[in-house]
């Protein structure tokens, strides 16, 4: 029987050695981008539902950018608090500021998707850019960095979207680890013409892009997923390409307890189900392989079957994966979690099975 775990071993580790080499490489190993501005005209869109603390803070910084021609557009999804009336005072402040204000709908409350389109509708400019109310730009030449890989064939732009470094805090490690290898894998599929999600919190399309897919109606009784599931749905080799020059970065405050992060990732993990056949297929794999490949080591070691060739293969895999997770990490200015990876990455699949268990039984709570 050992023999024959001994041989699924090596086949688990030859399959992590493609996912990243062949496909996490495509990204790792890349060139640095190169921002060639092309100045065209772009709406910013931010949907922000019970935000007030955040939007006081960051709409400035939006309304800042080093940028010719851009507009920004303020949705207010029927929020409880005071955002509507700061999102006024930014609208009375700032001559590109469109105010967009949603009233709850009964077929649609609660629906990010139907504030989103409203704002989509209301945007003045071709070029759309996504933020989420708890962002803000890495730089003042963010839309700058992400408008210029719009190309007359390029219409999506994936972006990468991190969050903020906290000192001595594990939970923070973990958060941005998952980022930042959520990002090498949508990064390198979409460079190998195979995009399927980007996130909302970075994320550019051209206005015709939405509408030749009818929005997000193919997926509308779905809560979440007005960007991975547009991406999804819409993203195809030919129209769809990355940023991912420094300046193109966004960032937000990340989760301060487990519990709340936990419960963010049930949202996010869910809406995956929803993905076309392949794409939950090279997913399911590369999560399989990760999960066998530690449980299979610790079988083999306990019973030290074939011990030295065991660890050999340990060691093999280590490098080659942490090499690929240390350039990928310095692409994204995430250089720090390079010397936590081995803790850190055991860590995030304990998490993401017990995220996978917890669905069964329970669903996940969605839009605020």
């Amino acid at each position: 029987m050992l023999i024959y775990i001994f041989y699924s071993f090596i086949i688990i580790v030859f399959i992590q050695i493609c996912y990243y080499l062949g496909i996490f490489g495509k990204f790792a190993f890349s060139r640095p981008q190169e921002i060639k501005p092309k100045n065209i005209p772009v709406s910013v869109i931010v949907c922000a539902k019970n935000e007030e603390e955040n939007v006081k803070k960051y709409v400035p910084l939006l309304a800042e950018q080093d940028y010719p021609d851009f507009e920004i557009v303020l949705i207010d999804d029927a929020s409880r608090d005071e955002t509507l009336e700061i999102f006024e005072e930014f609208e009375s402040k700032y001559s590109n500021i469109r105010l967009v204000k949603v009233e709850n709908n009964e077929a649609f409350w609660g629906n990010k998707k139907y504030a989103l389109t409203l704002g989509i509708k209301a945007a003045k400019k071709d070029f759309l850019l996504f933020t989420d109310a708890d962002c803000y730009p890495a730089s003042k030449d963010w839309i700058t960095s992400m408008a210029s890989q719009f190309t007359e064939e390029k219409t999506i732009i994936l972006g990468y979207g991190g969050y903020e470094k906290v000192e001595r805090s594990f939970l923070n490690k973990i958060i941005r680890f998952e980022t930042v290898l959520t990002a090498v894998q949508y990064f390198s599929w979409a460079k190998l013409g195979l995009p399927y999600m980007g996130v909302g919190r970075n994320l550019a399309y051209k206005k015709e892009e939405f509408f030749n897919v009818n929005g997000f109606i193919n997926h509308i009784q779905v809560r979440s997923g007005d960007d991975d599931l547009f991406i999804n749905e819409a993203a195809n080799k030919t129209n769809t390409t990355i940023a991912f020059a420094p300046q193109s970065f966004t960032y937000s405050r990340p989760k301060k307890t487990f519990k709340e992060w936990f419960t963010q990732k049930r949202r996010h993990i869910s809406t995956a189900e929803h993905y076309k056949f392949f794409d939950k297929i090279q997913l399911g794999l590369f999560f399989c392989s990760q999960f066998f490949f530690f449980l299979i080591a610790i079988i083999l070691l306990s019973f030290q079957f074939q011990w030295i060739a065991v660890l050999a293969i340990l060691a093999a895999r280590y490098t080659i994966v942490w090499t690929v997770i240390g350039f990928s990490a310095g692409k994204l200015k995430e250089n720090d979690l390079k010397f936590w990876f081995p803790v850190v990455e055991i860590a995030l699949i304990l998490t993401q099975i017990n995220i996978f268990i917890t669905n069964i039984f329970s669903k996940p709570v969605y839009w605020k």
